[in-house]
């Protein structure tokens, strides 16, 4: 996982955009992206962007081509692999050259998609076979399919929390900060880690809890509009409420300012860091660290967010980056052809922990707890992604950006001045007055 943009640089890449989309390149012909019958028929050179820098560096994508050549010889796979993927992915799309393949750019407007993808197929049709096909969904195409899936939750040490004396999960937000608690005052381990520094955590993974609190996977489609989303009793004023008291209760790290995520992950495993909010796919990642430090891999698990509907957990199953052939591929075909490889052939959504786009596909046993505790999974609805995107942005709130949790923990701990109340106040005034103006 890499940093996200603060909001100004989301703004910015959306009127770059547009801009490109007007000129160089022509009207997009509209042609979809298939692959051929018979794969010994896909030929050619395709460049395939990507943010995985580690699975290149490694040389694990190379080893992902290989396999892939076995069943497509004709096709030649070339990787480039991008610190700043989003960064530089937005200023390449002002010309032709942004690849074959490419992760759609969080600031690729949902509407602008048939100006710099093609299309892949119906959605009628896809979302039989794939999850999270109305993400990309325009005027019934589908432009882009699901690297994987994941679940969101909090990545916990079982250990520390034993110690503590928890052993189910809290069924309430105010029992979550009990916990907590127990977690601070009888093992020494920092009971919850916030991640502020590096920023992205306090992001997506909070954000994608909408639908987790009311079980409701239409949560996310219900903001399009001036619903007043940090009113009490709403799903962002139950999110947001909790890191908030995580905070104030002094439950997090001293010093927010100097976190460090790829610390985090040993001290997660050390048994140092008791709980982060984070997708499934941390898991993985976690338990080789656990690996790594000589401690029990086992030891992390992964619980629902702190709510039960009716007496059940329920958990958001939310898209990762969606895969897209550039509409001014030369090699369309070969394009295609890779991606539905990756997607159903290569064994990467399992390898990462991640629940796979296929439909058809087994969970990952990154998930074991949440299919042994009958917890719901809800693939979220994309349905009016584009209007909740507009009425975001202008707003300027950034509901996939750190930047408005950031100013939340530090009112939480006395940096800033103001009270909860106000501070959810002012983001209810912005989120309707900017829905009565844009989206619509």
């Amino acid at each position: 996982m890499g940093k996200r943009k603060t909001r100004t640089g989301a703004l910015s890449a959306v009127a770059l955009l547009a801009v490109a989309g007007c000129s160089g390149g022509g009207v997009p012909s509209g042609e979809t992206a298939a692959a051929p019958a018979d794969p010994g028929d896909a030929s050619g050179e395709i460049k395939v962007l990507t943010h995985r820098t580690d699975l290149v560096r490694n040389g694990t994508m190379k080893a992902y081509a290989a396999e892939f050549n076995k069943t497509h010889p004709e096709v030649r796979v070339r990787f480039e692999a991008l610190t700043d993927y989003e960064g530089e992915v937005r200023i390449r799309m002002n010309t032709k050259a942004y690849g074959d393949v490419l992760m759609i750019p969080a600031a690729v407007a949902k509407d602008d998609y048939p100006t710099f993808f093609a299309p892949l197929g119906a959605t009628s049709e896809l979302s039989r076979r794939y999850r999270f096909s109305d993400k990309t969904d325009v005027g019934g195409k589908v432009y882009g399919i699901a690297q994987f899936g994941t679940a969101n939750g909090f990545v916990y040490n079982r250990s520390v929390w034993r110690r503590a004396g928890v052993t189910e999960w809290p069924a309430t937000p105010e029992r979550f900060i009990a916990a907590l608690k127990a977690v601070k005052d009888r093992t020494g381990a920092v009971p919850y880690y916030t991640n502020f520094k590096d920023a992205w955590p306090l992001s997506s993974p909070w954000t994608n809890s909408v639908g987790s609190v009311t079980c409701d996977a239409k949560a996310t489609d219900k903001l399009a509009g001036p619903v007043s989303p940090w009113r009490r009793g709403g799903e962002l004023h139950v999110i947001d409420s909790l890191l908030h008291d995580i905070v104030r209760e002094r439950l997090a790290e001293k010093d927010p300012t100097t976190t460090n995520w790829e610390s985090s992950k040993t001290l997660m495993a050390r048994g140092e860091i008791g709980t982060m909010l984070l997708g499934s796919w941390a898991v993985a990642q976690m338990r080789d660290a656990a690996r790594r430090a000589g401690t029990d891999p086992d030891d992390i698990g992964f619980m629902p967010f702190p709510v039960r509907e009716g007496g059940t957990f329920c958990a958001t199953l939310v898209s990762d980056y969606q895969q897209a052939v550039n509409v001014h591929s030369g090699n369309k075909a070969a394009a295609r052809a890779w991606i539905d490889w990756f997607t159903e052939k290569s064994g990467y959504a399992e390898k990462e922990g991640a629940v796979s786009a296929v439909r058809s596909a087994a969970l990952p046993s990154t998930l074991k707890d949440y299919v042994d505790n009958d917890v719901i999974l809800l693939e979220r609805s994309e349905a009016e992604t584009a209007r909740v995107n507009a009425i975001d942005n202008a707003a300027e709130i950034g509901l996939a950006e750190p930047d408005y949790r950031q100013k939340l923990i530090d009112l939480a701990r006395g940096a800033q001045r103001g009270g909860l109340r106000d501070f959810f106040a002012d983001l209810d005034r912005r989120w309707d007055e900017a829905a009565r103006t844009a989206g619509s």
